[in-house]
Formats: structure tokens, C-alpha cells, sequence
């Protein structure tokens, strides 16, 4: 600064001269026109100017020279220094008394960013993945007549089931998914009952009779999924789509679903209600002694005119010994359905279903023989209120020698909304299982239908536990005359997490 104080000195010294050499070639034209005395007048103006703009340049040396230099010179170093050390706290992860403060809070900010970047992806490692499990447990008793021991008969019975579903990956706009669910168990439910069509306790399971006390788990399901859009929009926006499904799976998850009746853990118990008779209760269906088979499922969803869809669907299961992974797949189950959702009673939902099937090794009402059963049926439900819904199924033996050959299922659930209890609901349901002619030729005194109905009221506790009081009876067990009526008292208690 002190340069440039001196620079302004030499420069005011140049400018004087030139100044004076300026004014007098600009005054010798006008003496030529003006007296003495204006020249004079001129010149002392001119020197008046000169001392004013000497005057000022000395007052801006004065300040200019007054600045402290040195002072800001050591400021300057002062800030290098603090921003040097500044930079060497940074390039350290450790905490450190003797660091700068504003060092200590940037390594804090830092440490919060890196553990919210932390949580983000470990959210987006599980996002997409599901998982739930359940355990439930029943408790029944019957009456003395009910058994063919002549004394009634109560039994307990526990069953824990695991599902995790996992993102599949993707391809384009198609993705995949990836399904587990482990089951374990004890308790095989009333064993002493004389012969029924239905069976009371579709929630029983245990690994064999032979060793009750096992409870270890089984994989009953482990399947791979497809869902390929057919209209170029993603799967969740997609109209139209095309699912692929194999694996080890459980083919009523499939086909024969049905809204009221379809989970022996929340609403009817007896199988005969849960899905079509002829082809559960009844055997026609190619699964293993826990209801599950390796299989490939193809099926197509149109929902373009939406809330109104349809869909056909094709599955090929394993049958007998192949149900099992004990033989091949040859001879298999295979089962067609086609379904449409439809907007009844002012818009209500209802769906319906109509499929086909064919058997090529299921075993006849003997239990010797392995033969070609084939079939045909339906499954509907369809609301008629805000809270009641109504449900039937029917079945069509067309060949092969079953124990029943028809099965027509009915009933109906209320929602508790009716009675301020909107957790809760009330379930009934009626059926007749008619027993195949060949059956009764094979067995006199069997004619006509077993004709059972059965009532629940289902308790929901809490958000996670549920009981259920529920009660079955049996009339004409196995479509035998001479056997008294059956009644079954029961109570189902339910956990979800």
C-alpha cells in the first residue's frame, strides 16, 4: 500500500507540468483578443485549482500511509495457519481434544450422513421382502357315538407355519419373486371317529403316526414366480400379464380359491368347506400326504376393463409317488380353470370360478389301485353387503371310482361390523358329499349322502391373536344309516405376526 501511496505522489508531479503547458497554449490564442488583466485573472484561477489538488493528494498520502500493513500481513498467516490445521484434523477419523471445534463438528455431521446412508441401504437391501408367521392350535371333542370306540374322544393339535417372500429379480419390465414357507406340527386331530367323507380338523398336521412327538419343520413350499407385463407398462401398472410359476407348491393356492372359505386358520375348519371335496377330502388332486407337489403353473390376467377382470390358468402337478420326489412326472395331475371378477348387489365384489381336471394315477376308494379320475367344478363367492359374503363349491366326478363322486358346499360369513365388533365375524356353512355308486355296491348299508354343517364366531383379541369357538355335525357319516350323528365341539386359537 505504501507503493501505491508513492505511485500517486510521482503521478500528481507529472500531471502539474503538463497542466501549466496546457493552459498556456490554450491562453496564447485568446491574448490575442483579450487584455492583460483576463490573462492574469486566468492564470491565478488555474493556480488556485493546482494547490486544492496538492492539498488533496497529500491528504491521501497521509492515509494511505496510515494503513497497518504489517498487521494485516500476520492476519493473513493467522488464516493460513488455522485453515492448515483445519485440513489435517479432517484427514483423520479420530476425535481429538487439541482439534478445532468446527473440526469436531463436521467429523459429527459426517458421522450422522454415513449412518443414515447406512440405514438407507440396508432399508433398500430388504425392500420387497416379506415375511409372516403363524401358529394355531385346536382343541376338540366328541361325542360318544361320533367314535368307534363307543366313548368320546378329545384331542389336541398344534401347527406353526413360516412364509418369507423375496424379490425375484428382473427382466425389462418383468420381475420375479421368491417363495418359502416352512411348516411344523403335532397332533393329528380326532383318529377314532368312525368313517367320514370330511374331515373335522384341516389345521392338524404331524410328520407321521410314528413319531408324535417329532415336530421338526418341513419345506412345504418353495416356488419361483414370473409376472411378464403383455402391454409394455410395469407389472404393478400392468393390464394384461402372463404369470410363470414351478416349484414345490400348493396347487389350492392356484386354483379352486374361493374368499370365504379358503384358510382352515381363520375361518372353516373342516376340510370339506376349505376347498373342493372331491378334490382335497376326496383325493382327486396329485398331492403328498401334506398337501403339496412339485409343479409348474402357467396363467394369464386381463384386467383392461377393470374393476372387472378375467383369467385362465393351466397346472401340471405331480401325482402319486411323484407328489413325493419318489418317482417321476409321469402320468400328472393336471387342472384348468378359468375365472372373472364381476361388480354385483350396487358394485359388490363376487368372483367365479369354473375348472376342469384329470388325475392320471389317484387311487380309488380301496386305496389298491392306481386309475385315471377326471372331473369338473366350481367355486364362487360373492358379497350381498358391506359384511356378508356368500360362498358355495361344487364337484362332478366324470370318471374313476371315488369314495363320493358330488359335492355341493354352501354358506355364508357376517363381518362383526354389524354388531360393532368390526374384527371379528361369523361363519356357517352346509354340505352334501354323495357317495359314488361303486362305493355303495362295494358297501351295503352306505347309500345316499353324509350331510354335514358347520358354525364359528371368530374372537379377535388383539391385532395378533384371534380365538375361535367353533362346532360341526355330521349327519349319516360316510353315508351310513346305521351310524349315530356326529357332533364336534372345538376351539381354535390363532397367532399372526
Amino acid at each position: 500500500m505504501q507503493e501505491s501511496a508513492n505511485g500517486a505522489a510521482t503521478e500528481m508531479k507529472v500531471i502539474k507540468p503538463l497542466v501549466l503547458a496546457v493552459s498556456m497554449a490554450w491562453a496564447m490564442p485568446a491574448a490575442a483578443v483579450e487584455s492583460s488583466t483576463d490573462l492574469a485573472h486566468t492564470l491565478q484561477q488555474m493556480q488556485e485549482r493546482l494547490a486544492r489538488l496538492e492539498a488533496r493528494n497529500a491528504e491521501l498520502e497521509r492515509q494511505l500511509g496510515a494503513l497497518p500493513a504489517p498487521g494485516l500481513e500476520a492476519r493473513v498467516k493467522e488464516l493460513e495457519a488455522a485453515n492448515t490445521k483445519l485440513a489435517d484434523a479432517m484427514d483423520s477419523d479420530r476425535l481429538s481434544q487439541n482439534e478445532p471445534e468446527i473440526a469436531t463438528r463436521l467429523k459429527a455431521v459426517e458421522f450422522q450422513a454415513l449412518g443414515m446412508q447406512k440405514h438407507a441401504r440396508a432399508i433398500e437391501a430388504l425392500e420387497g421382502i416379506s415375511a409372516g408367521v403363524s401358529f394355531t392350535s385346536v382343541a376338540q371333542h366328541a361325542n360318544a357315538g361320533a367314535s368307534a370306540t363307543g366313548k368320546s374322544e378329545s384331542q389336541l393339535s398344534w401347527r406353526g407355519d413360516a412364509q418369507v417372500s423375496l424379490p425375484g429379480g428382473s427382466l425389462g419390465t418383468s420381475e420375479g419373486s421368491l417363495f418359502f414357507h416352512f411348516r411344523m406340527g403335532q397332533g393329528e386331530g380326532l383318529g377314532s371317529l368312525n368313517p367320514l367323507f370330511s374331515v373335522p380338523n384341516a389345521t392338524a398336521f404331524q410328520l407321521g403316526g410314528s413319531q408324535p412327538d417329532n415336530a421338526s419343520p418341513i419345506l412345504a413350499q418353495a416356488w419361483y414366480q414370473l409376472g411378464v407385463p403383455l402391454d409394455d407398462k410395469p407389472l404393478g401398472a400392468s393390464r394384461e400379464h402372463l404369470d410363470v410359476t414351478f416349484g414345490k407348491l400348493d396347487p389350492f393356492l392356484f386354483f379352486d380359491q374361493n374368499a370365504a372359505a379358503d384358510d382352515e386358520t381363520l375361518k372353516f375348519m373342516n376340510l370339506a368347506f376349505v376347498h373342493n371335496p372331491l378334490l382335497d377330502a376326496g383325493g382327486a388332486a396329485g398331492v403328498d400326504a401334506y398337501g403339496f407337489s412339485p409343479g409348474l403353473r402357467l396363467a394369464y390376467h386381463n384386467d383392461t376393463q377393470a374393476p372387472i377382470g378375467w383369467g385362465v390358468s393351466l397346472g401340471l402337478f405331480g401325482s402319486d409317488a411323484g407328489a413325493a420326489f419318489d418317482d417321476s412326472l409321469k402320468k400328472p395331475f393336471v387342472i384348468a380353470q378359468a375365472q372373472t371378477s364381476q361388480r354385483m348387489f350396487g358394485g359388490l365384489e363376487g368372483n367365479y370360478r369354473l375348472y376342469a381336471w384329470r388325475n392320471g394315477r389317484a387311487t380309488d376308494f380301496s386305496g389298491s389301485t392306481l386309475e385315471v379320475q377326471t372331473g369338473w367344478g366350481l367355486s364362487l363367492d360373492q358379497r350381498i353387503g358391506d359384511g356378508v359374503t356368500l360362498f358355495g363349491r361344487y364337484g362332478h366326478a366324470i370318471s374313476g371310482h371315488p369314495t363320493f363322486d358330488r359335492a355341493l358346499t354352501l354358506g355364508t360369513e357376517f363381518s362383526g361390523n354389524y354388531w360393532d365388533r368390526a374384527g371379528d365375524s361369523f361363519g356357517l356353512a352346509l354340505g352334501w358329499l354323495a357317495a359314488a355308486d361303486a362305493y355303495e355296491q362295494a358297501n351295503p348299508g352306505v347309500s345316499g349322502s353324509e350331510q354335514l354343517a358347520e358354525l364359528y364366531y371368530r374372537w379377535r383379541v388383539n391385532a395378533q391373536f384371534e380365538l375361535s369357538p367353533d362346532y360341526q355335525f355330521v349327519r349319516r357319516p360316510g353315508a351310513d344309516s346305521s351310524l349315530p350323528d356326529t357332533h364336534i365341539l372345538g376351539l381354535r386359537a390363532q397367532l399372526t405376526f
